[in-house]
């Protein structure tokens, strides 16, 4: 993760088309915003506070308000503000990078990496739909999509060990914890905060949701492996081949079995040990005490210290690997904020709610007969702007709720339309933040990932339609 150039833009054909630097598409992303601020009327809606705290739209107070479009000053000022606002993704992401980069330096991975790797050589492809399961469950239970960024670095050197590539690295975390998500069975970041807005009985609905999960997670699980073992079979076949940075994980990672075993110094163990305390730490944390990514930031850099000293390695040392881990995840982290300046520009432009209340329009328009696909579209589109669970369904149910009502859709099949629209496209579109972190610790360009993933992309949208107009076919209320 040292060279920039893995996770920005690349040769993309033999033709000579080269994919602009990620960089130069936010800009371009964040100027169109901008001047869209210019073309849009601006509009609002009154606010109103839920029973839970939180701050949602009050459907009945549109209007339109005095135009308000984005100047030069504030646009200059897009960038600084997105990295202030998306100030928590940027901290995180640098935090992991620099205590992964500390436990490294301990030897502790390299250890266990090839203790996993001699155990599960003849059954490696297993591996990927266990992690995937796994991670799924816990997304559709806790509704942790950011948990990707912590479960990447763990596993990058393992799958780079069983000769696979970053993109079943990233793929195991990415598509699981989307897939988990989305179907948000028992999800509190959208399946609750949706039906709560919608006035629905909390969690109802289990079944076809749960159907909902097999079929996505089933399709992502399938694909990844035909993915992983391809190029297991064939290393050239690997969408990273031809990544100088690529080759040198392969260097580090794939060991010769023939070779003996490595083993765990005493102090390896011990610091072993505490890395497992501090990750039991962390998942207590999330489920028992609400903690998000500046407790988990928190406690990552007291692990990498801690971890590092009783490995033995000196302040100096400790210090450096921070530093290191810093440098490589660097480019990845001020994506974040370039990606955020999108929506600083529409926001400041007093735009957002117009586009709301447009998208609702322009469902109510639609044929009954396609009323729950042209909400799911909807949330699709707004979720590049709003790429936040939470946020768009205090944006979008207030609006989409009572209009399901007008057109003949339940609550229940606005609430999954918006699950659906909202979690599928968060590790597709630039503007996601978490997930430009997530490909930034794997060392994939983000153009790389769109070539992998479009495909599994429309399968998800497929099966997320079909379940969208059975739901509709059958009244569905849960």
């Amino acid at each position: 993760m040292t060279e920039e150039t893995e996770v920005v833009g690349e040769e993309h054909s033999s033709r000579g088309f080269r994919m602009p630097h990620i960089y130069v598409i936010l800009f371009v992303f964040t100027a169109i915003a901008a001047l869209l601020t210019h073309v849009i009327p601006a509009g609002l809606y009154d606010r109103i506070t839920l029973p839970n705290g939180r701050a949602a739209v009050d459907p009945d107070t549109f209007r339109y308000i005095e135009a308000t479009p984005v100047g030069l000053e504030e646009f200059m000022m897009a960038i600084p503000r997105g990295l202030i606002d998306a100030s928590q993704v940027v901290f995180f992401t640098l935090i992991i990078g620099g205590m992964f980069m500390v436990i490294r330096n301990t030897g502790i991975i390299d250890v266990a990496v090839d203790k996993l790797t001699r155990r599960f050589a003849s059954r490696s492809v297993l591996m990927i739909p266990t992690l995937m399961i796994t991670f799924a469950v816990i997304a559709t239970l806790i509704g942790t999509q950011e948990l990707a960024l912590v479960y990447v670095p763990v596993i990058l050197p393992l799958m780079i060990a069983l000769r696979f590539d970053s993109v079943v690295a990233v793929g195991t975390a990415l598509l699981a914890t989307t897939a988990g998500f989305s179907a948000g069975v028992l999800n509190p970041i959208n399946t609750g905060l949706g039906q709560s807005i919608a006035e629905l009985p909390l969690y109802s609905g289990f079944g076809l949701r749960s159907l909902l999960f097999i079929a996505l997670v089933g399709a992502a699980v399938l694909y990844l492996m035909r993915y992983a073992l391809k190029v297991r079979a064939n290393p050239e076949l690997s969408l990273m081949a031809d990544r100088p940075l690529e080759m040198e994980k392969r260097r580090i990672y794939v060991h010769d079995l023939d070779t003996p075993p490595m083993q765990f110094s005493k102090r390896q163990k011990w610091a072993g040990i505490a890395t497992l305390v501090f990750f039991g730490i962390m998942v207590w944390g999330v489920l028992t005490r609400g903690w998000f990514m500046t407790e988990m930031a928190g406690l990552f850099v007291i692990m990498g210290i801690s971890v590092g000293l009783i490995a033995g390695l000196s302040t100096e040392k400790i210090c450096e690997g921070f530093n290191q881990g810093f440098q490589d995840v660097l480019v990845g982290a001020i994506i974040v904020g370039l990606a955020r300046a999108v929506a600083v520009m529409l926001e400041q432009g007093q735009v957002m709610d117009t586009l709301v209340n447009g998208l609702g329009g322009l469902v109510g328009g639609l044929p009954s007969t396609f009323s729950a696909l042209g909400m799911f579209a909807s949330q699709l589109g707004f979720n590049f702007v709003v790429p936040s669970g939470s946020g768009q369904a205090l944006v979008t149910m207030p609006i989409m709720a009572p209009l399901s009502d007008l057109i003949g859709v339940t609550r229940q099949s606005a609430v999954l339309a918006y699950q659906l629209g909202d979690g599928l496209s968060n590790i597709l579109y630039p503007t996601s933040g978490y997930f430009m972190a997530t490909l930034a610790l794997a060392g994939v360009s983000w153009d790389r990932w769109v070539r992998f993933f479009l495909p599994l992309f429309g399968i998800w949208v497929g099966i997320s339609s079909l379940f969208l107009i059975y739901a509709q076919a059958v009244d569905w209320i849960g």
